[in-house]
């Protein structure tokens, strides 16, 4: 009748842990650079953050939008931590 495809549970399962274990995977890489711009940026101007913020945040894979940027760039300059969670 159907020509649809079903996959069994335990393979559904089995993707869900490879997805989960890759976005922590990729958490830690952006907590690992926030925790390491943070000791070095802490209380440097915005305008010096940002170019190493985008910088690092490129060598990870990722964009940033401009807002963003200076968002995660003052709260580097104020010393607030910045947690990244699954």
């Amino acid at each position: 009748m159907g020509s649809g495809f079903s996959l069994g549970q335990d393979f559904e399962r089995e993707i869900m842990k490879a997805a989960q274990s890759g976005l922590r995977e990729v958490t830690n890489d952006y907590q690992k650079m926030f925790d390491s711009l943070g000791r070095q940026y802490r209380g440097q101007p915005v305008e010096v953050i940002k170019p190493a913020l985008r910088r690092e945040w490129s060598k990870i894979g990722g964009s940033i939008s401009d807002p963003e940027l200076t968002d995660y760039a003052t709260l580097i300059s104020e010393g607030t931590h910045i947690e990244m969670n699954v």
